[in-house]
């Protein structure tokens, strides 16, 4: 079955920035209230001492590189939905979204035994064992809430393929304001619920995600150019080469955005053999970083989309268009971000520090350096993430998972040991390799998506 696609774009620049701005904003804005959620656990957790704020970051850590790795199959599902979208196949965007929400519950489900085990991992990792107790308990409630996280972002593709991302930032800003006041409830046994500790973050963890994952089905099932496609009818039917097609793109996706990760988390382990005060340091600039990189992560799924919508429409103009925009966007972010972070590194930095503790004065020295870097990484990080998300529009993850594994570790990871160590910069060579990295991932993945583009928009003529 087929139904009538959206009028063909307007393809005037003003247009295209427009578009791009109306689903990136409340992309972005969902992006960061997702890292509030988190943030918002630790301050809580921190309340109950250093082990129970150990436990909590250890254990989002733990969370969140499992949960990253299935997110790739949930991203798979939005260039297929806006291609799908484009060409006005009701069809294949039903199949393409059933078999993305199969693969996420499977892949939930093959993760329960690591779960089950996180302690025992914890311990074999050399973590403290009172820590690596509290994680394990945390994780035995909170994964429940990874098949519905996936879920949720899995209907995101259908959403934004429709132009409504405004619901998924109204959705994230309401269940980050249940999270706010559920846990602390639940942990501090505040607001007349029961103190349960880490156990407490956990259910609330748990069921936020579940929130999130029934709120969107609501939606979904009450717009009627939504419930058109009856994702649930018959929803135990396979459709084996959509299933097929999800892990083809998703796995390469999920591997690409696990090897960034772990760069980072291998970076941080080379910094805390430099020394305590350049760790402490180095993740004050990493957490502004972060904060930053939710902007162009936004666009880049932003981006997804609008070329996915172009290329299923076979509208070359409205390809090359929608990419420059969200190029030029996140490269004007990028400068203004980097401009502001090397005009304000200390007052920035600060932000993080108790200044009346003694060695404040000492991290806030090493971190206003790392700080000033981090605004180039901006833009060499976003510029990167854009590519990857174009690519992605068109179906191409495979060849981009290779240049990215080896932007990130035979190129990032080792210059950062190598200006580190060898060369003598200590701490702040670590993040030149993070520059060389991510411009490495940035100038390959650039160059692929405009190879890969034009002949794509050669053949819509």
């Amino acid at each position: 079955m087929h139904y009538a696609p959206a009028h063909r774009e307007d393809n005037s620049w003003a247009a295209h920035f427009r578009a791009t701005l109306s689903l990136g904003i409340p992309l972005i804005g969902a992006q960061l209230a997702q890292l509030g959620i988190h943030t918002t656990d630790v301050v809580i957790l921190g309340r109950l001492g250093a082990a129970h704020l150990a436990a909590i970051v250890l254990s989002g850590q733990f969370f969140f590189t499992i949960f990253i790795f299935g997110s790739g199959f949930a991203n798979a599902v939005m260039p297929m939905v806006a291609q799908a979208y484009g060409r006005g196949d009701t069809a294949s965007v039903r199949r393409a979204v059933r078999m993305g929400m199969w693969v996420s519950i499977l892949f939930a489900l093959a993760a329960v035994p690591l779960f089950y085990h996180a302690e025992e991992i914890l311990l074999l990792a050399g973590q403290r064992p009172e820590v690596a107790a509290l994680s394990g308990r945390y994780l035995a409630i909170a994964q429940w809430g990874l098949a519905p996280a996936l879920l949720f972002m899995t209907l995101r593709g259908l959403v934004s393929a429709h132009g409504r991302a405004g619901i998924i930032l109204y959705l994230t800003l309401l269940i980050l304001a249940v999270n706010a006041v559920f846990a602390y409830g639940l942990v501090l046994g505040r607001l007349g619920m029961p103190a349960l500790g880490i156990e407490g973050a956990a259910i609330v963890s748990a069921g936020v995600n579940t929130l999130s994952f029934v709120l969107i089905v609501a939606y979904i099932q009450w717009r009627p150019e939504l419930s058109r496609y009856e994702l649930f009818v018959r929803f135990w039917r396979p459709d084996w080469p959509a299933f097929r097609e999800v892990v083809h793109l998703g796995l390469p996706i999920g591997l690409t955005v696990l090897a960034e990760t772990s760069l980072f988390g291998g970076a941080s382990l080379l910094m805390g053999n430099i020394g305590t005060l350049e760790l402490a340091a180095h993740g004050i600039a990493l957490q502004l970083a972060s904060i930053a990189f939710m902007i162009p992560l936004g666009l880049a799924q932003a981006g997804t989309v609008r070329v996915g919508v172009a290329h299923g429409r076979s509208d070359g103009l409205a390809l090359v268009r929608a990419s420059w925009a969200v190029v030029a966007l996140a490269a004007a972010i990028a400068i203004a971000g980097g401009l502001l972070f090397a005009l304000m590194p200390t007052r920035l930095a600060s932000v993080f520090l108790d200044e009346t503790a003694a060695d404040s004065a000492a991290v806030l020295a090493i971190a206003s350096p790392f700080v000033v870097i981090a605004g180039l990484f901006q833009l060499v990080d976003g510029l990167q993430a854009i590519a990857a998300g174009l690519l992605r529009g068109l179906k191409d993850t495979r060849v981009p998972m290779i240049l990215a594994l080896v932007s990130y570790w035979p190129i990032g990871f080792v210059c950062a040991w190598f200006f580190a160590f060898p060369a003598g910069f200590g701490g702040i060579g670590v993040w030149f390799g993070f520059l060389s990295g991510l411009g490495a991932a940035a100038l390959l993945l650039n160059w692929r998506y405009y190879r890969f583009a034009r002949r794509i928009v050669a053949a819509h003529r």
